[in-house]
């Protein structure tokens, strides 16, 4: 059987690629390429290019690929964007969501992982944040993710599809191997944003408020190394083949770090003093968010092996390097190309 991974040419999702490929598992890509690469695809895994929502699409694939399970990260992911296009982040997020969910239904796909996000819980009252907590976003963004959530449960239990909903904190560094990584130009992670600084790719890093209820003012987050959410995913993937009822878990480590310690760290790994402002607070954020992360250690004994905040500054460092330099090497290319 094949697991059918959409936004497979995406940030977390290439790395999913990768670490079903090393499983064993066969793997088929589904990704629009609108923030994803190709060459970010494994070359043992067939890239589909097309939307999520293309039930026609999802559906010849499904049957042309024997696909047992769908692992779904095809979304829009930066917050104030979905502050300034909510339409956009609805139907991208939850209407082409709902399109896949009831392909997979329509083609008997057993599995389904969804990949949500911590941003459903708002400002949690309880730090950390367990599953049971109140759902209250504060973003589009959040409720766009939260409203595929419930389609999901609704449509798994009239239907029988076995599902795992999978809430993301914040995914941060690359494949320790250097076969993929953020590769997004524009994006919008604090690690990310901060490595290209202290590489020079940026003349500057804006801290988005310094006045939240916070031992520093600034924002905490859970940062969880992406190879560490993959080895969640395959773990979840498992359990459902195992028989496992549905599962809403937290991916995160159970600790965080503010804004200005992850500015520190990147300094201390790259060697960079970079340049560093303030700015106004973004719509959407939220002061504090770290995981309880009980459950998923429980449920699927899932045990981080890369759970260092230094660690995770090294990984998206070298992969901002290589990235440099391949762009470099393909830039003289494309300029032909041009002529």
């Amino acid at each position: 059987m094949t697991v059918l991974v959409t936004g497979g040419a995406g940030y977390i999702g290439s790395h999913m690629v990768h670490a079903l490929l090393d499983a064993g598992e066969r793997v088929v890509v589904l990704d629009n390429l609108s923030t994803g690469f190709d060459w970010a695809v494994a070359a043992a895994a067939p890239l589909v290019v097309g939307g999520s929502g293309d039930q026609t699409l999802a559906g010849g694939i499904i049957r042309e690929h024997g696909v047992d399970a769908i692992i779904h990260f095809a979304a829009s992911v930066v917050v104030p964007d979905s502050v300034r296009d909510p339409l956009g982040y609805y139907r991208n997020n939850t209407v082409n969501s709902r399109a896949l969910i009831a392909c997979a239904i329509e083609h008997g796909v057993r599995h389904f992982i969804f990949s949500s996000t911590a941003a459903v819980y708002g400002n949690p009252v309880e730090i950390p944040v367990g599953e049971a907590a109140p759902t209250m976003p504060i973003s589009p963004y959040g409720w766009s993710k939260l409203m595929t959530e419930i389609m999901l449960r609704d449509a798994s239990r009239a239907h029988g599809l076995s599902h795992a909903i999978l809430r993301y904190f914040n995914v941060a560094g690359a494949d320790p191997q250097g076969r993929t990584g953020q590769s997004t130009a524009g994006a919008t992670h604090l690690i990310k944003v901060a490595v290209e600084t202290a590489l020079g790719l940026r003349n500057e890093l804006n801290v988005f408020g310094t006045d939240y209820q916070t031992p520093d003012g600034t924002c905490i987050r859970d940062y969880i190394h992406v190879a560490d959410l993959v080895l969640a995913h395959c773990a979840a993937l498992q359990a459902l083949r195992s028989g496992a009822p549905a599962l809403t878990l937290n991916c995160g480590y159970g600790h965080g770090f503010s804004v200005r310690e992850v500015i520190d760290a990147v300094k201390l790994v790259s060697g960079v003093d970079f340049r560093v402002t303030n700015a106004p607070r973004r719509a959407g954020d939220a002061a504090m968010v770290v995981a309880d992360t009980a459950q998923i250690r429980q449920k699927l004994a899932w045990r981080p092996q890369y759970d260092d905040l230094a660690m995770i500054v090294r990984d998206a460092l070298a992969w901002e390097r290589k990235l440099a330099a391949r762009r470099t090497a393909n830039a003289p290319r494309a300029a032909f190309a041009r002529i």
